[in-house]
């Protein structure tokens, strides 16, 4: 339910959005390095003492909704100095690889967050979050937001309060009862504008473990590190005006078969459905973000969508839901194509079992619920290909809806190595 809220809800709030001008966007993905602070005897693999991720960063905000890396909130309140939010956060648990799905650590949390704003460039945070389980902390953070040329940086210092039940499960791993316990972090994150859209992205922070974490039977260090970089997206900090936007929302309808086939194949023109005739029934909603890309004509959304996986004989009807930033390349034709490329999240209430089969087939017999999502798509426009100019927001294509764990190289998708595809048709219809 709380990861539902959080795909669905920009479908709501952006409805009654001004399409005219462009938004606070941005996409992007970092390689995040990180300690581990556990004891390696707790660990059937070779000595680790660090793991590395791939992670995907999406960033939207408008009056009532936004996205900041791997967190996402509602503004249920702002006036003044003063912002309430209903916020999610993407929590790490820095574990070795070969005991990361057995505890399944890596999380979404929610819960609220309050605001207070010094000035333009001081705020502090204040958050009471639990994870799925019912595990409950809290957080007061001192954060700046500071612009010097093209750097743009957020320093920050987090004091956590952690309840027994938390320590337990993250620092005792559920083998031995620790008592509660308050953590301190500092860190920074960091943006470089090199030129119009593209920018660099680095951060890092170290955290104080408290005495009971310290003195954890299956913890090894008193600090926990992690430092991460990479490459996004975002406005183009040298527009001193947000320019008026020639593109509206869409809606698109898709329908899909799964494969077994890896995306190269698939795009190659290899296809073929599996034994079990898997199909999915999708809708998303595109909600226009910027029309050029490095100075290219590139369309840029952000496209939350609602999958329907429907009943077979080895499966029930499944419930997807994604989130993800798309961007289109229109080729200069007299009849219009366009290629498309999407980046984001998927979650599904249920694994599928063309997932499952294909995790048994990499002998990896662990499944996640919450994976990495691509999409692929082609397209042409119905009203250049029959001369009919009524048509000329309508478009039909062809997409893969893809699913994965960017082979096993993110532990906040269980380090899954596989994932599922699903070549479909699409009519989408613009605004």
């Amino acid at each position: 339910m709380r990861l539902l809220l959080l795909f669905l809800l920009p479908i709501l709030l952006m409805a009654e959005g001004n399409y005219t001008e462009a938004e606070k966007w941005g996409a992007g993905i970092v390689i995040r390095h990180a300690a581990v602070p556990y004891k390696n005897e707790f660990s059937t693999a070779e000595i680790e003492t660090s793991v590395n991720s791939a992670v995907p960063f999406l960033y939207y905000e408008n009056k009532y909704f936004f996205i900041d890396g791997i967190e996402g909130g509602i503004k249920a309140y702002e006036k003044d100095s003063w912002r309430i939010s209903l916020i999610s956060r993407m929590r790490f648990v820095d574990i070795p690889k070969d005991l990361q799905n057995q505890h399944h650590l890596d999380t979404f949390d929610f819960g609220l967050q309050t605001r207070y704003l010094f000035n333009r460039e001081n705020f502090l945070d204040t958050e009471f979050l639990s994870d799925p389980t019912g595990h409950y902390y809290a957080n007061v953070s001192y954060k700046g937001q500071y612009e010097l040329g093209d750097f743009e940086l957020e320093p920050y210092a987090t004091a956590r309060i952690k309840s027994s039940k938390f320590n337990t499960s993250y620092y005792g791993l559920n083998q031995e009862d620790i008592s509660a316990g308050v953590d301190f972090t500092i860190g920074v994150t960091a943006r470089y504008h090199v030129i119009s859209n593209l920018y660099l992205i680095a951060g890092g922070q170290g955290r104080r473990l408290d005495k009971a974490a310290r003195e954890s039977t299956v913890i090894g260090q008193d600090y926990e590190y992690s430092v991460f970089g990479g490459v996004g997206f975002f406005n183009d900090k040298d527009e001193t005006t947000r320019p008026s936007l020639s593109i509206t929302p869409y809606l698109r309808l898709a329908h899909g078969w799964a494969t077994h086939y890896d995306i190269d194949q698939i795009l190659t023109g290899s296809m073929k459905r599996d034994e079990y005739r898997h199909q999915l029934t999708s809708i998303f909603y595109g909600y226009p973000l910027a029309d050029r890309l490095l100075t290219l004509p590139i369309q840029i959304y952000i496209t939350p969508g609602f999958v329907w996986h429907h009943k077979s004989e080895v499966q029930d009807n499944l419930r997807e839901y994604v989130l993800a930033v798309k961007a289109y390349y229109t080729i200069p034709l007299p009849i219009r194509v366009r290629l498309g490329l999407a980046e984001g999240i998927s979650y599904i209430n249920e694994v599928t079992w063309i997932e499952s089969e294909d995790l048994k087939e990499d002998g990896n017999q662990e499944k996640s619920k919450v994976l990495n999502y691509l999409d692929f798509s082609i397209d042409i426009n119905v009203g250049d290909l029959i001369f009919v100019d009524s048509l000329q927001k309508l478009w039909l294509g062809a997409n893969v809806h893809h699913r994965s764990g960017i082979f096993t190289y993110s532990s906040q998708y269980g380090r899954v190595n596989g994932g599922s595809n699903y070549p479909s048709v699409y009519l989408q219809m613009d605004f």
